[in-house]
């Protein structure tokens, strides 16, 4: 790593576990507690030894034991609670480095105007979760060998000072070694895992221009382009591979070599004074403490601890932008007074290589107006109401609103002068009065009542125990959603009012009383038909046929649309479904 991203990244580290005393205290002190086997396991296999089985009095020695019974069930409790207080301190990380993630599309989408990124925000929280798991792993190794390593060493100056030296200094000198080595390991695991995205990248890239490769003939140089990152990657996992053996190296020096030392000096020791219980109580130390908790470690930092430094940086770097100043905002026209629409030259399409759903779109909608627009399936009628609300950005041309582009307007701002309601309704846990002043800031009770009226809802108002009773979505039928949310709708301030078969669950009568009631409501109302007899009831009809584009009248259209008198034709003869799907 370069010494600025390492230094970020450790920083976002440290901040994390920054004013958390309390946290820390809970830890300090189960942690105490879970040290208890690894601090009284060589003594207590000692005295079993000396003071029960040599000395030739089996019952003491089981009594030892089953003390070095007593401190594992202790431990094992501890450990369970010092999970849980690691616990505390792993998150607070997850949830800033998720409102980094959100923060940073947000900024890009607003202030850099970029579109809005939702499968970078999947990303990156995916990368959050990983570093969340790295992290709580890579603390509990290093609590985890903190705890039995100094328990045990403690112990082991406790028990036979002589000793010590033989552990410490092959510890020590396996430690070096890996920490030596782990800064070397990060950097081919930030290999490894850059080319992994760039092998992603490429490979999207190519899926999506597939057809033009084949059409060119250039299979080979785009062969060759994907090939170089997964060569790369291949190459980094390779030299990742080689470090396994840094690993095994480390353990074995400090983990085992302590074990020889120990066995070797065996006749010195005893001629110091030493005792079988003793000799065998320091390799109990070893092989029940410091090994254990050694293997522990460096499989944590030499595996999650990669992971964590690597994706970490990743994260940091993603979302630096925002960290950033913020540009300063783009010009915003005045606020459209009023709510004509305007399409000039509009295309839109699905990607890059797709064939446009939407080409080349003229089309005035004036204030005032009944427009239904009517076609057969995915022929762009719901990619149309899209555009026109400001949902979708046209390739090409230009969507205003009261003479003012969509694209100017903010997401308050369009919220004023346009309402759209989708076929998928949307009613949440409250009051049916809440749901239908969703929209409104402030709304009459009076207002609501005419709603509720104009729009046929008094039966589920009866049954629901009056306006300000709870409602319960669950209960709620899919006819009855989508009542509730015209209404919602009915009531807002906007004056143009977009219906993307939101009566589809309503009978004919119902829905019929719904469109009307909005063709009388003041402003414009943009009905995406589900049923022709919808088109009938309108002013004005525009047939979507994905070839052409023909706007106009009931009869007009009977004589200037094909498509249109089939689907007339269709819905009369009753050889259809009633439903013209979308």
């Amino acid at each position: 790593m370069r010494d600025a991203a390492r230094d970020a990244t450790l920083r976002t580290l440290r901040s994390s576990l920054r004013g958390r005393g309390r946290d820390w205290g809970r830890l300090v002190a189960w942690s105490v507690l879970q040290a208890l086997p690894a601090f009284l396991s060589g003594r207590l296999v000692a005295e079993a030894l000396d003071d029960g089985f040599v000395a030739g009095r089996t019952a003491t020695g089981f009594a030892w034991l089953g003390v070095l019974a007593v401190s594992v069930l202790v431990g094992a409790w501890s450990t369970r609670q010092t999970y849980m207080c690691l616990a505390t301190l792993v998150e607070p990380l997850r949830d800033d480095l998720v409102r980094r993630a959100v923060a940073a599309s947000l900024r890009r989408s607003t202030v850099a105007g970029a579109a809005p990124d939702t499968a970078g925000v999947a990303r990156l929280t995916q990368q959050v979760e990983i570093v969340r798991e790295a992290y709580a792993a890579v603390l509990s190794g290093v609590q985890g060998f903190a705890v039995s390593s100094i328990s045990a060493l403690l112990g082991l100056s406790m028990l036979m000072p002589a000793v010590l030296g033989l552990v410490l200094g092959p510890v020590a000198i396996g430690l070096a070694l890996f920490l030596a080595a782990l800064s070397r390991m990060a950097a081919r695991q930030r290999a490894s895992i850059l080319a992994e995205e760039h092998i992603a990248e490429s490979s999207t890239a190519l899926a999506a221009a597939l057809r033009d490769v084949m059409a060119c003939g250039a299979e080979s140089p785009a062969h060759a382009a994907v090939g170089r990152h997964i060569d790369a990657q291949a190459e980094a996992t390779r030299e990742l591979a080689r470090f396994t053996t840094v690993r095994i190296l480390v353990v074995a020096v400090g983990g085992w070599l302590p074990l020889i030392l120990i066995v070797v000096a065996g006749p010195w020791l005893t001629r110091q004074g030493a005792t079988t219980g003793m000799v065998l109580g320091a390799l109990t130390y070893v092989v029940q403490g410091i090994q254990p908790a050694l293997q522990t470690l460096v499989r944590q930092l030499g595996g999650a601890g990669l992971w964590l430094l690597v994706t970490l940086r990743r994260i940091l770097e993603a979302t630096e932008v925002a960290d950033a100043p913020a540009a300063p905002p783009a010009p915003r026209w005045q606020l459209p007074r009023r709510h004509g629409v305007r399409l000039n030259g509009v295309s839109f399409a699905y990607g890059p290589f797709a064939e446009p759903v939407i080409r080349d779109l003229e089309l005035a909608i004036p204030e005032d107006d009944h427009l239904a627009i009517v076609g057969p399936s995915g022929v762009g009628k719901s990619t149309l109401a899209g555009l026109v609300c400001g949902l979708l950005a046209p390739q090409a041309g230009e969507v205003r609103i009261g003479g003012v582009p969509v694209s100017r307007l903010d997401a308050a701002a369009l919220a004023q002068h346009r309402v759209l309601i989708p076929q998928e309704a949307y009613v949440f846990a409250g009051s049916l009065r809440e749901n239908l002043a969703y929209l409104a800031d402030r709304v009459a009770p009076e207002a609501i009542d005419h709603a509720i009226e104009e729009l046929g809802l008094g039966r589920l108002v009866e049954r629901s125990g009056g306006c300000d009773a709870e409602l319960d979505p669950s209960l709620l039928s899919a006819g009855e959603r989508q009542l509730v949310t015209l209404a919602r709708a009915f009531l807002s301030p906007a004056r143009l009012v977009v219906l993307d078969e939101a009566t589809c669950h309503l009978d004919p009568a119902a829905e019929a009383r719904v469109e009307e009631a909005f063709a009388r409501r003041d402003g414009s109302v943009i009905v995406i038909a589900h049923r022709i007899s919808s088109a009938l009831r309108a002013r004005r009809i525009l047939v979507l046929d994905g070839t052409d584009v023909v706007l106009g009248t009931h009869a007009d259209l009977l004589e200037q649309s094909a498509l249109y008198r089939d689907l007339v034709g269709l819905w009369h003869s009753g050889t259809v479904p009633v439903a013209v799907p979308d």
